[in-house]
């Protein structure tokens, strides 16, 4: 998960190269927009992948796929009539190097996707056709997420814009994430057959991404990033103007 996605990510972080090319830009021409982000990325195409799979698997709602075409059709819309882009280069939010942001968006990629897909083949093996459903939906979202994160990390978005992403992305997989915890615990109810470490490993993960994601997005996303990133955009537009 690195490469190809802002600062404002929830679960990403640029590279070092990112950094350096911003560097380079800046120094040669101080009007000049960044230019980075415009050709997919190798992490876009890796979350493109699972998303056309689990889309062609069935296993994604309609509602889900609405959510995802509506929030790309709100991110242009926004981006041009509330939060339009500066022409100058925003500075990362939370700095270049920053070690323990760069351990905690690892480990939300650990426990909100990379686990998720491995227990998510592993249903498809022992035949949990209701676990796979029930995880299936937050894996589709985080995804979408990470692709729309690398569009927006463009000169054609305002740092705003990027915020927007994780955030109503982050909002709407609390209740995907709700809803597979409570298949979860059900199974017992209805006399599940299956291997019951699965079980177990099942409301483990989904307990996690609760704790995780609910932390993200109220313990970091709202009171620390968004202020953060909108006092940053705020300030540009006030010596532009």
């Amino acid at each position: 998960m690195s490469g190809g996605v802002g600062p404002c990510s929830d679960i990403s972080l640029p590279t070092d190269e990112h950094f350096e090319q911003d560097k380079n830009q800046t120094k040669n021409s101080q009007k000049k927009p960044q230019q980075n982000g415009k050709f997919v990325t190798f992490r876009q195409l890796n979350v493109l992948a699972i998303i056309i799979i689990f889309s062609s698997s069935g296993m994604v709602s309609l509602e889900d796929f609405a959510f995802v075409l509506f929030s790309l059709i709100y991110i242009y819309f926004i981006s041009k009539i509330a939060f339009p882009p500066i022409n100058s280069p925003e500075p990362p939010v939370f700095g270049e190097n920053n070690k323990i942001l760069n351990l905690y968006v690892s480990i939300g990629a650990l426990i909100g996707l990379f686990l998720p897909i491995a227990y998510i083949f592993h249903g498809i093996y022992e035949g949990d056709k209701e676990g796979i459903k029930a995880a299936a939906p937050h894996v589709f979202l985080l995804a979408s997420q990470v692709f729309m994160e690398g569009v927006t990390f463009t000169d054609r978005f305002s740092l705003p814009i990027r915020v927007f992403v994780p955030v109503f992305y982050n909002s709407r997989r609390i209740f995907t994430i709700m809803e597979w915890l409570r298949i979860e615990i059900s199974k017992v109810d209805q006399e599940y057959g299956g291997n019951m470490r699965r079980v177990y490993i099942g409301r483990g993960l989904a307990v996690a991404n609760m704790v995780f994601w609910c932390f993200n997005l109220f313990g970091f996303l709202l009171p620390v990033y968004l202020p953060k990133a909108f006092k940053i955009y705020y300030s540009n537009r006030k010596l532009k103007d």
